[in-house]
């Protein structure tokens, strides 16, 4: 497989990049994605996704194309300046990189391109595959939106899968890096009453994930990036408690995430029990499939039965 990555710095671009061989990256800064990556991509172009298409020469000997390039949904307050900027970065600079594809004279086969389990909204109990409708607020918008100009590419003959990835868990960043220093202080706890279902994976897995969809050729279209098994938030909060040896006792108020994220903290109280049919369907197995063995190698801990 040669391949071209999108969003390579970010938190799972580089665990995917050490699974490719001499992988090429796209990226508005090259000198900071050079100094973020090292080795391990063969070239670095530059690319702005909200100017245009990418250059052409980048996707020389390309056959699969990563794209996991958009502005942080957890950055700043969500003001009608940063909705914009989540939704562009998503759904123009994806249409500018088919833009990009269609315009070249030999096309990569295939297009993994992210999208994420916010297309599906809070839904409570109801288990969620790749086939439940799509919800109505902002995310689900944005995604509904993201994976169309994704798969667009395939009417120039491109294989696409839009992998709806839940909360990616892992040492060194992301959701849990977050989470860990209250939890480790204490004072984590459940949001509100710890009922709503939140879909998750480890990176690991994630990265794995991504490379199965590149390399299974009868995978097409939505794909739930997520561990087979969810668990409730008052489980989660459980495990990582035990995991850091602390107690998390207090639940966390909306209000008070309401305060800290406005609007963005009601996806946080979102309940989202996503599951991966298709992953499973199409023979992927998950070396991380239950929380409490996912945070104990991220915590560098034994796994214990839950």
């Amino acid at each position: 497989m040669r391949a071209l990555v999108t969003g390579a710095t970010g938190f799972v671009g580089p665990r995917l990049l050490r699974l490719l061989d001499d992988p090429v990256v796209l990226t508005r800064r090259p000198e900071r994605a050079r100094d973020a990556i090292g080795t391990l991509a063969s070239r670095i172009h530059a690319w702005d996704p909200m100017q245009g298409p990418p250059p052409a020469e980048a996707f020389d000997g390309i056959d699969t194309v990563f794209h996991l390039a958009g502005e942080s949904v957890a950055e700043g307050r969500w003001n009608a300046a940063q909705k914009a900027r989540i939704r562009d970065s998503r759904v123009v600079g994806t249409r500018h990189l088919v833009q990009g594809i269609a315009a070249l004279d030999t096309r990569p086969a295939t297009l993994v391109s992210a999208s994420a389990v916010g297309y599906y909204g809070d839904r409570g109990d109801a288990e969620l595959t790749e086939t439940a409708p799509p919800a109505k607020d902002f995310l689900a918008g944005v995604c509904v939106e993201w994976e169309a100009e994704a798969m667009a590419a395939e009417a120039s003959g491109v294989r696409v899968v839009t992998a709806r990835t839940g909360i990616a868990l892992g040492a060194g960043g992301g959701a849990l890096g977050r989470m860990l220093t209250p939890f480790k202080m204490g004072a984590g706890g459940p949001l509100g009453n710890g009922k709503q279902w939140m879909p998750w994976i480890h990176v690991a897995d994630l990265a794995s994930l991504y490379m199965h969809a590149a390399t299974t050729p009868s995978l097409r279209g939505p794909m739930n990036a997520v561990a087979p098994n969810p668990v409730r938030n008052s489980e989660f909060t459980k495990a990582l408690a035990a995991a850091v040896g602390r107690p998390a006792l207090v639940p966390v108020p909306y209000f008070g995430l309401r305060l800290a994220f406005g609007e963005f903290a009601q996806v946080l109280f979102h309940s989202q029990r996503v599951l991966p049919k298709v992953a499973l369907e199409s023979g992927f197995s998950f070396r991380y499939p239950g929380i409490t063995e996912a945070l104990a190698e991220i915590m560098g801990t034994k796994a214990t039965a839950a």
